[in-house]
């Protein structure tokens, strides 16, 4: 997809011809701009919004630069935008630190490596830094305050129906959506990814009335089923051999398949039907687990947040000790970046150059003796506290910087402390972002090189931190796999992964006896790794095998306060395992 900045001039030719004069310098406009992208225009005005491009009050934009193109998925650049939002609100929008300028940079850096050009992201500053700028900069705060108090800053506020812009509630959920076929190819390719699951064709045509009075019903249903059901549209009147193939020859028909065979058919336009039909399915797709039906407050909740290590050292003395590295441009750049984000804010910050950040850490990895390798990688973890800065490396492109840094940590016979300490802290800030959890954890060497550091940290006997960082970072593992497991349409983590994490668990259970908060984060990411599995399936199988209900009451013993113990073991483990 080619990704386009879309520049507009706010003064409408007046910086050009009076800013030699009040300002000191020539500028050639007060720039604004928004990113163009598949159709639409994206634009900060107080929220993150999708226009139709050009349709706002600013008209067309006096110039559009085509940045490149981009390889990322829709749905991965839709999630990054849902994070952006979350700093990207009415209330952190100041006109000179914090703007639409800002925004389109760091959309870009996302999009494509790099920000927008440099005149056009340092045009605030420069003003600021002018005589003239100071005399105004009261006057227009006071006008910008009036404007977010309007709900709107300059206006824009028209979004296109199927755009990105959704409220708080919904940001990072899988949202459904009605997939439209005109061919046997393009059907058979869906029913295919709803083989575990279930699916709904509605078969319509342009010309049925009844047909268009469920429409909307239709939709909420695909919302409403998420990833758990695929629903279907056919229009007779294009997709003939989808028609013939099961016999259509009135609108609406309705047919339902349920685990890649057809489970019913019915006729005609009756909401009521077509919801009570399709609720049903999913209720058959996706029975009740016997945990749904146990006390397990520590594992139903639906808002668990994962375990981020947010703590900011001094970064001066952190980069002390990295010696002449420091003074690399990209390290200055991430040092300013998180100094300002923890003093003032994220919406006082933009992404640094992220290219040359991850170029200069794979180089250290090579490079810088193992005794102060873990000043980068704690640098970079500080970094990966913002979800801008995570979402960046959860591209598939960008991986490869921190496999290096996992591939060399698990590559060393006698770690440092500090460097596997910081490392698995590190690996927990990725789940800062909204897009770790499919991006990452299904990207088979970055996940196998995390299990990997996963399982010889539970070995380290001298140092309980590193175990609680450990525990921490399956954590994240395991709860990212339980909400895919809870919303559909089934684990991210394959179940060989969760074998080998579960054993190593168990074990390092069986061996804590000293520290109560290394053992409380083991049994909270084995909960969770555990909670609603599959019954059937090879996990299941290897905690009854492995007794890993008595391996965990057993800690009853050692740790006599600890509720999470009953809580995991009688009823996760125990009552939770039995087959019906």
């Amino acid at each position: 997809m080619d990704v386009h900045l879309l520049v507009y001039d706010l003064s409408r030719g007046m910086a050009r011809q009076m800013s030699m004069g009040l300002l000191g310098f020539q500028l050639d406009a007060v720039y604004h701009t928004s990113i163009r992208l598949r159709g639409l225009e994206y634009v900060y005005d107080g929220n993150v919004v999708a226009i139709r491009p050009g349709s706002s009050h600013l008209g067309q934009p006096m110039q559009e630069i085509h940045l490149g193109k981009t390889h990322l998925p829709i749905d991965v650049i839709e999630e990054y935008l849902d994070s952006l939002r979350e700093i990207y609100t009415v209330e952190a929008y100041d006109l000179w630190r914090h703007n639409c300028n800002n925004f389109s940079n760091d959309f870009a850096m996302f999009l494509l490596g790099r920000g927008i050009p440099s005149h056009i992201s340092n045009m605030p500053q420069a003003v600021l830094d002018s005589p003239f700028g100071q005399m105004m900069m009261p006057m227009l705060n006071q006008q910008i305050g009036a404007n977010k108090r309007n709900g709107g800053i300059l206006g824009i506020q028209e979004t296109t129906p199927g755009s990105s812009s959704k409220p708080q509630s919904q940001l990072h959920q899988h949202e459904g959506r009605v997939h439209r076929v005109t061919n046997l190819k393009q059907l058979d390719q869906l029913l295919a990814k709803a083989q575990h699951s279930c699916a709904v064709i509605f078969f319509t045509s342009a010309t049925c009335t009844p047909c268009k009075m469920v429409y909307p019903l239709y939709d909420e249903l695909a919302a409403e089923a998420g990833d758990k059901a695929m629903l279907i549209k056919a229009d007779t009147s294009e997709a003939f051999d989808v028609a013939s193939r099961y016999s259509v020859s009135a609108t609406p028909t309705f047919i339902t398949f349920l685990k890649g065979e057809q489970e019913n058919r019915w006729s005609g336009a009756d909401p009521t039907a077509l919801q009570g039909n399709v609720r049903l399915l999913l209720q058959m797709a996706w029975p009740l687990h016997p945990h749904q039906s146990l006390n397990l407050p520590a594992f139903s909740n639906p808002n668990a947040k994962p375990v981020i290590f947010s703590k900011v050292p001094p970064l001066s003395k952190l980069l002390a000790k990295m010696g002449s590295a420091a003074e690399h441009p990209t390290v200055q750049g991430v040092k300013h970046f998180i100094e300002t984000r923890s003093a003032e804010g994220p919406a006082e910050t933009t992404l640094p150059d992220m290219t040359g950040f991850a170029a200069h850490v794979r180089e250290s990895v090579e490079k810088l003796p193992v005794e102060i390798l873990f000043t980068v990688v704690d640098l970079m973890r500080c970094g990966l506290i913002d979800p801008r800065f995570s979402g960046y490396f959860a591209e598939e492109k960008e991986q490869r910087t921190v496999i290096t840094v996992l591939d060399r940590v698990n590559s060393l016979p006698d770690c440092p402390y500090a460097l596997r300490l910081v490392t698995l802290q590190m690996a927990c800030n990725f789940f800062s972002s909204p897009l770790y959890s499919d991006q990452v954890l299904g990207y088979g060497s970055l996940r196998t090189a995390i299990t990997q550091l996963i399982s010889t940290s539970f070995l380290d006997d001298s140092h309980s931190n590193v175990r609680v960082a450990a525990a921490s970072l399956l954590f994240n593992f395991s709860l990212a796999n339980s909400h895919r497991r809870r919303d559909g349409p089934g684990d991210v983590l394959p179940e060989d992964d969760q074998v080998e994490l579960a054993a190593s668990t168990l074990e390092a259970i069986s061996q804590e006896e000293s520290s109560a908060e290394a053992l409380e984060g083991m049994l909270r990411a084995l909960g969770y790794l555990a909670y609603r599995l599959p019954l059937d399936g090879q996990l299941a199988d290897l905690l009854r095998t492995m007794d890993a209900e008595d391996t965990v009451k057993g800690k009853q013993k050692h740790f006599p306060d600890m509720r999470l113990i009953n809580e995991v073991g009688q009823e996760l483990l125990g009552k939770g395992l039995r087959r019906p």
